[in-house]
């Protein structure tokens, strides 16, 4: 079992300070909100891409596959009451000479791999497509 630490400390009312390593994270806790900084559902999403393309950094040698480039696009929707995400879409774009079914290939490993992916795919409606791009 591999485990992960963070910590995060209130900045100011503007942010907050999350930090892993050596790597510094400035987050938007902001009441109004900041749009130089992620805010918490922001990160979640982000966290979901960064899966995604660890993943495929992890996947291609395995697979041998000719990969030029890779694009994630997010959306979350959260309700109100009580507040959570409800639903997660994504779009998968990859600049490759591969045929449709390797590609395919390519999703369902990292639908299957992801440990981020498969945690919200227990939590929340998560769906999405691959396509070359």
């Amino acid at each position: 079992m591999q485990e992960y630490h963070v910590t995060a400390r209130r900045m100011d009312e503007r942010g907050a300070e999350a930090s892993a390593g050596d790597a510094r994270l400035v987050i938007d806790t902001a009441m109004a909100g900041r749009p130089d900084a992620f805010n918490p559902a922001e990160l979640l999403l982000a966290s979901l891409a960064a899966c995604i393309l660890k993943g495929t950094e992890r996947i291609i040698p395995m697979l041998s596959f000719d990969l030029a480039g890779i694009r994630v696009s997010l959306e979350g929707v959260r309700q109100d009451s009580p507040p959570k995400m409800v639903r997660i879409r994504y779009s998968i774009l990859v600049d490759t000479p591969e045929s449709d079914q390797r590609i395919d290939l390519l999703h369902r490993n990292l639908m299957k791999y992801g440990t981020i992916y498969n945690t919200l795919a227990g939590a929340v409606d998560l769906q999405g497509t691959i396509a070359r791009g």
